[in-house]
C-alpha cells in the first residue's frame, strides 16, 4: 500500500515537472517570438494623437459623404478585417476606419473600456481628422457604443448602418469572463500554442495568405492585453447601461442582419424592435455568419446605395 503511495505521489511529481517545464518553455519562446515578430507587422494607416497616446486610422476614397466604420470587440486588425468592404464603399465615399485603442496598430490604454470612454476617444480622434459628419457603420458591439454615440453627437452622425450590430437586451451578455485567467495563458504563451492549431480564423477566400498573416500577427500582440481584458470585464456592464436606450428617432438606420443565427433565434426580430424605435429603421437580414461584410459584400453595397439613394444621400 505504501509502495503504491510512493509510485503515485512520484508520478504526480513527474508530471507536475513536466508541465512546469512545459509551461516554462512556452512562456520563454512566446517572449521571444513576440519580440522579434514586431519587425514583420506591416505598418498601415496613419496616427492621430488620442488622450497623449497614439490611434491609428485608415482614410481612403472620396466623395460627398464620409463613412466611419467601427470594428467589433477584440477585432485583431480592424483596417484588415474591413478590407473586402472598403473598395466598395471608397468608389464614392470617403472612407475612415477607426482602430481604438487595443486594436490594430494603436496603442493600448490604462482608461477603463467603459462606452462613454470608447465613444469619447473615436470621437476625439474624428476631430483630429477634422471629420465632423458622417455615416457611422459598425459591426458586432459597436453597434451599442454607437448608440451613446449618436445620442451624444447628433449634429455630427447623419445615420447609423450596423452589420451583424450588437442590440440593448439581447441575450446572453451578463457573463462573467475569466479575465485573469485569460491574461494568464496569455502570459504563459498558451494562446500562440492554440492560435497556431486553431488558425486566423480568416479563412474567407477573400483574404490572401499576406492578410492572413498579417492578422495572425496582430491577433498575437493585442488579444487577452490588458486592454482588450479590461473591455472584455466590462462587456457586462456596457449591455446594461444601454438596457432601454435608443437612438435618435430621426437618425436613419439601416441593420444588416445575419437570419441564420443559430444560437438567438430572436436575432432578427430583436433588430427589427430596434428599428422601430426610429422614424426611418431599416432590417436586411442575409444569410451567413457574423461578419458579414467578408461574404456578403456585393449584398451590403447595393443595398446601402440604394438605401442611401431612397433618403438623398448627397452624390459623389
Amino acid at each position: 500500500m505504501k509502495k503504491s503511495r510512493r509510485r503515485a505521489l512520484f508520478v504526480v511529481t513527474a508530471v507536475a515537472a513536466v508541465i512546469a517545464v512545459g509551461l516554462t518553455t512556452t512562456t520563454v519562446v512566446n517572449a521571444v517570438a513576440t519580440d522579434a515578430e514586431k519587425e514583420h507587422i506591416r505598418p498601415y494607416g496613419e496616427t492621430v494623437e488620442v488622450d497623449g497616446r497614439d490611434m491609428n486610422v485608415m482614410v481612403t476614397g472620396a466623395g460627398a459623404e464620409t463613412v466611419v466604420l467601427l470594428p467589433g470587440f477584440g477585432t485583431s486588425s480592424p483596417v484588415l478585417d474591413f478590407a473586402p468592404l472598403v473598395p466598395g464603399l471608397a468608389a464614392d465615399h470617403r472612407v475612415v476606419i477607426v482602430e481604438p485603442f487595443g486594436y490594430g496598430l494603436s496603442d493600448g490604454t490604462d482608461v477603463p473600456r467603459t462606452t462613454e470612454n470608447i465613444v469619447t476617444e473615436v470621437h476625439e480622434a474624428l476631430g483630429e481628422l477634422g471629420i465632423d459628419e458622417y455615416v457611422l457603420m459598425g459591426h458586432s458591439i459597436a453597434g451599442i457604443y454607437a448608440i451613446e454615440y449618436a445620442q451624444r453627437f447628433p449634429e455630427e452622425v447623419t445615420a447609423f448602418v450596423g452589420i451583424d450590430s450588437s442590440v440593448p437586451g439581447q441575450p446572453n451578455m451578463d457573463i462573467a469572463f475569466p479575465t485573469g485567467l485569460l491574461g494568464a495563458v496569455k502570459s504563459l504563451g498558451l494562446v500562440r500554442l492554440l492560435s497556431g492549431v486553431g488558425g486566423s480564423g480568416y479563412d474567407d477566400p477573400v483574404f490572401t495568405d499576406d492578410d492572413r498573416e498579417q492578422i495572425a500577427l496582430l491577433s498575437t500582440r493585442n488579444s487577452l492585453e490588458p486592454t482588450y481584458l479590461d473591455e472584455m470585464s466590462r462587456i457586462g456592464e456596457n449591455f446594461r447601461n444601454a438596457l432601454g436606450r435608443t437612438f435618435p428617432a430621426d437618425l436613419p438606420v439601416l441593420l444588416f442582419v445575419q437570419s441564420d443565427n443559430a444560437t438567438n433565434p430572436d436575432w432578427v426580430s430583436l433588430h427589427e424592435r430596434q428599428a422601430r424605435t426610429v422614424d426611418d429603421g431599416t432590417v436586411i437580414a442575409l444569410p451567413g455568419e457574423h461578419y458579414l461584410h467578408h461574404r456578403q459584400t456585393p449584398a451590403i453595397l447595393d443595398a446601402f446605395r440604394e438605401w442611401e439613394s431612397e433618403r438623398g444621400a448627397p452624390a459623389a
